[in-house]
């Protein structure tokens, strides 16, 4: 549970930096590679998930501060198809969701919001806040596998990869007698 903002925004903020990392790592043939020709969001490009990712920070701070359940527009400030604008768009939506929610009342972590798409179901709004944040992951990490799929680098998570942790099994297990 969360129980402070500034703790919260400092995980954010840790979350939002790995999402910029790696949307950074990504080939300029990012910009114009497409998923297999599906309908709705599976078949979205790079482009248009990273700008959803943007955008979905916004409308959970909308639900978060009472304000519903309302998808924020990212076409004026993004476009999924010029790479170029889509830091500048997870940057400037990081700092705005960190300004909406950084001065809301504290007690709005426990008070319950009504779901968008259950009436009469509510969550607590650190809750909310969580959903926020496991959405992006969930985003990021399709990106990296889009990324790995074609080849591309994919930035190891916390700077550590399968092989260099497999590397010090040995002396890991010496250490602890396993």
């Amino acid at each position: 549970m969360i129980t402070d903002m500034a703790s919260y925004l400092r995980f954010f903020d840790s979350v939002r930096r790995r999402t910029e990392r790696d949307v950074a790592a990504l080939p300029s043939a990012a910009a114009g590679w497409r998923p297999p020709a599906i309908g709705g969001e599976t078949g979205w490009s790079i482009g248009q998930i990273v700008l959803h990712i943007g955008g979905s920070r916004l409308y959970f701070a909308s639900a978060y501060r009472g304000e519903g359940w309302l998808w924020a527009k990212a076409e004026a400030e993004a476009n999924p198809d010029d790479q170029r604008t889509w830091l500048p768009w997870l940057q400037a939506s990081a700092k705005r969701f960190a300004a909406l929610v950084s001065e809301t009342p504290a007690d709005w972590l426990t008070r319950r919001i009504e779901m968008i798409d259950t009436p009469g179901q509510s969550l607590a709004g650190w809750r909310l806040l969580m959903m926020m944040l496991e959405h992006e992951v969930h985003h990021r990490s399709q990106i990296d596998a889009y990324a790995g799929l074609q080849g591309w680098p994919v930035p190891d998570i916390f700077g550590r990869s399968a092989e260099s942790i497999d590397a010090l099994q040995e002396a890991e297990r010496a250490k602890h007698a396993r």
